[in-house]
């Protein structure tokens, strides 16, 4: 297992360099000027002080050198300041990470725990009323925007009901209890849609695997439904589930930009929203970063998973 977990790590290497160089380049080209930004409106005219803060960022060298400067600050830990707050990006990051973390934790809890067990009945008992429910709510899952789920659950659980807070962020060590309120709308609207996926998912993967041979010679051999599913069939048919979490992983933190910013969250997605808006380049290279190690991990995760479910994998 060390070796096959060695192995990956390094696979995902050249990964990380190809993501941060492209996103590096795209950020470049965006319109705006991070000089401009820096120096704010009542210094626009000063060319010296305009020249002084390109040096600074290193602005006026060509994008190659640029990239390899960051990278070899990356390496460091340095990954520069804030244009807008002036502070270490790390720092920002730093702050801003268990936010985004917490969200994503709470998503891979809830979605599963609700797909997984409508996915089992849906498979068990095809074409009845509960594989037509969950059908429905599999569809209008996968079928509703975030931010339009979002506005809705602000109105009926914030607006409507006030039973949850509608914005802000509430730390945990202020409560457990307030720091779930806080979270449940924004981890209810970002884990609609892979409740959604996953219980397609498990169902259709269900439904193959409960067609396999061994299905039927245990089912000859007198075995309750409950047992064929719940110890034969039921981790063969994880497989295409686990892929689909891994696959998923960059899906959630792009939609952690929207929820974040309709629930006001002080997360990576809200930072990054606002660096792109207001053209802060370092934060938004460093937020970019930190996704892309997140997306690395989670499909070294699943093959890790793979790995535990098939010994097959690890012999490979």
């Amino acid at each position: 297992m060390g070796q096959y977990l060695l192995r990956r790590m390094v696979q995902l290497v050249p990964v990380l360099l190809v993501v941060t160089l492209v996103t590096f380049v795209i950020a470049l080209l965006l319109p705006g000027d991070p000089a401009l930004a820096y120096l704010g409106e009542y210094s626009l005219h000063n060319k010296v002080a305009y020249q002084a803060v390109r040096r600074e960022l290193g602005l006026d060298r060509p994008i190659p050198v640029q990239y390899a400067m960051w990278l070899a600050r990356a390496l460091q830990g340095d990954l520069g300041r804030s244009v807008l707050s002036r502070e270490p990006v790390l720092r920002g990051l730093q702050a801003r990470f268990p936010i985004t973390l917490e969200l994503m934790v709470l998503v891979l809890l809830l979605a599963p725990l609700v797909a997984i067990p409508v996915g089992i009945l849906s498979a068990v008992r095809p074409n009845s009323k509960e594989d037509v429910a969950g059908t429905i709510l599999a569809i209008g899952g996968a079928a509703v925007p975030d931010f339009w789920l979002g506005i809705l659950l602000i109105y009926a659980f914030g607006l409507g009901l006030r039973i949850l807070p509608v914005s802000g962020y509430v730390p945990l060590s202020a409560g457990g209890w307030e720091n779930i309120k806080s979270m449940l709308l924004p981890a209810t609207t970002l884990g609609v849609y892979l409740m959604a996926i996953l219980t397609r998912q498990m169902r259709s993967s269900l439904l193959s695997v409960l067609q396999q041979e061994y299905v039927t010679v245990a089912r000859a051999k007198g075995l309750r439904d409950r047992a064929i599913v719940g110890r034969h069939a039921l981790r063969n048919a994880l497989f295409p589930v686990v892929t689909v979490i891994g696959l998923q992983t960059g899906r959630m933190l792009g939609g952690a930009v929207i929820v974040e910013t309709i629930f006001a969250l002080p997360g990576l997605g809200r930072a990054a929203a606002d660096a792109v808006l207001q053209r802060d380049f370092p934060m938004l290279q460093g937020v970019v970063l930190i996704a892309a190690l997140a997306v690395v991990m989670a499909n070294l995760v699943t093959d890790v998973c793979y790995a535990l479910l098939d010994p097959r994998v690890r012999f490979s």
